[in-house]
């Protein structure tokens, strides 16, 4: 009886103190954390493994006739049958029984959705759309709190708009990997990740200051061996393709992280080196601005250097955080950090360009918004209204549910939109893709929009 009333007291209530030190345990030094992290990384390639093909590759699912006339390609499923009965040299798609469902691979549906656009109705959009002579849009997702939601949402918006038929790049700049774990990404060391395309970057600029100096009759100074090496890094040379057809990923490790150390000691040796350009001229250089759509940048959960990179490249912001207010107070203070850090670059830069009669430096992004995720309406409705409320605008009015699905796609290390529906109930699959569709297409009026406003501005300036 003594033990049943003890169990229902509080943890810190009549602790045996002999009791407390037999369950103890020995004490644990650096090695320790050695075991531990290994027994981690046993555990996580056998979850990895889960969404693995017997050949050790990931591999997308297929989609059948129901999904693509009900989400994909805006046509009858009655009038999707005839056109492929009437195109035989059209993909046909594959049944698992003589009379059951068709099913095409999402290749396949890129090029039936080309085919439509092409000979079906000019009433209707079958192609997302994108002006041709303008470079693709980079969105970053950023908020310096963890578990927000940022890598689920950046990697949903990516697959999203890869569905939409977008040519998608993910760039993955956190250390922890998790975006490149998602997308089957393979990294062995920094110089698989953006590293040396940082580093590329400082060595251009130091180049440059060397023919200053060789010009004014000083010793320049020499490049040490990893910028040299840098120099000969292109992007394309770190892009991977994965097992989405129009997705491609800039992967992330551990090593990475390295880069938040180095990049300073770059920054000191070299003061004019404008180390926030480093991601976006490195991409306009190598012409990746024109091989791709949209380009989607996964930031740390920390505002350091990499995170300065991919928020001085993006043209589009958006910041996940969920409905408390811990949550809340912690985003208004990463938005305090983005105004003082941004503010003060452009105080630097300006004060220099006004002293040599150049023109003055400004940041500038199409969009700016918050995203509510992981919202539950039954207890957060509230503090989601206060949270629109004082935002206003900036405030995105979707909130992106929690539901079931997305607990059990996680489970099996899978996006919502890799998720074969069915394994779920039906139900169950469309609420749960429909809060990510909703997500998306909040996302895609802010793209869009950004998009007629340079095409526009084009004009103007043709005119």
């Amino acid at each position: 009886m003594a033990s049943e009333s003890q169990a229902k007291l509080p943890p810190y209530f009549s602790i045996d103190p002999d009791q407390a030190l037999s369950s103890l345990g020995p004490s644990t030094g650096t090695d320790g954390f050695g075991v531990i992290a290994r027994a981690c990384d046993a555990g996580r390639q056998d979850l990895s493994s889960r969404g693995l093909e017997e050949s050790g590759e990931r591999s997308l699912r297929m989609f059948s006739t129901w999904e693509i006339t009900r989400y994909l390609i805006p046509v009858a499923k009655g009038h999707f049958r005839r056109v492929l009965k009437a195109n035989p040299d059209l993909p046909q798609g594959r049944s698992e029984t003589t009379a059951g469902a068709k099913w095409f691979t999402l290749d396949e549906v890129l090029k039936l959705r080309a085919f439509f656009a092409a000979e079906g109705s000019k009433a209707k959009e079958y192609l997302p759309y994108r002006p041709a002579d303008l470079p693709a849009k980079m969105v970053a997702v950023a908020n310096f709190k963890g578990g927000v939601g940022k890598t689920s949402t950046a990697a949903h918006l990516a697959m999203s708009a890869a569905l939409d038929g977008y040519k998608v790049l993910v760039v993955d700049l956190d250390s922890q990997g998790s975006m490149t774990s998602i997308f089957g990404g393979q990294v062995e060391d920094e110089w698989q990740t953006v590293f040396p395309l940082l580093a590329r970057h400082y060595a251009g600029y130091q180049r440059l200051e060397n023919q200053r100096r060789l010009d004014r009759g000083d010793i320049p100074q020499p490049l040490d061996d990893t910028l040299s090496d840098a120099l000969d890094v292109k992007t394309q040379d770190i892009v991977q393709k994965t097992h989405w057809p129009n997705i491609d990923i800039m992967g992330a490790q551990l090593n990475l992280y390295w880069a938040e150390f180095q990049i300073p000691v770059w920054r000191m040796q070299g003061r004019g080196w404008k180390l926030w350009d480093a991601l976006s001229d490195v991409f306009e250089e190598d012409g990746i601005l024109g091989e791709y759509d949209l380009v989607f940048i996964d930031t740390p959960p920390a505002l350091g250097y990499l995170t300065i990179n991919g928020l001085a490249a993006a043209d589009i912001l958006l910041v996940p955080l969920g409905a408390s207010f811990l949550e809340f107070d912690s985003t208004g203070r990463f938005f305090d950090m983005l105004h003082s850090t941004f503010s003060s670059i452009e105080s630097a830069e300006n004060l220099a360009a006004r002293a040599l009669g150049r023109d003055e430096m400004a940041f500038q992004w199409d969009a700016v918004r918050a995203v509510v995720t992981r919202y539950d309406s039954t207890q957060q409705a509230e503090m989601a209204a206060l949270m629109q409320a004082y935002l206003g605008p900036t405030l995105s009015p979707h909130r992106q549910d929690f539901t079931a699905l997305i607990g059990q796609a996680g489970e099996q290390v899978q996006g919502i939109y890799e998720a074969d529906y069915r394994n779920f109930n039906r139900e169950t699959y469309v609420r749960g893709r429909q809060t990510f569709d909703v997500t998306y297409a909040a996302f895609k009026q802010l793209l869009i929009g950004a998009w007629r406003r340079d095409e526009l501005a084009q004009k103007e300036a043709v005119a």
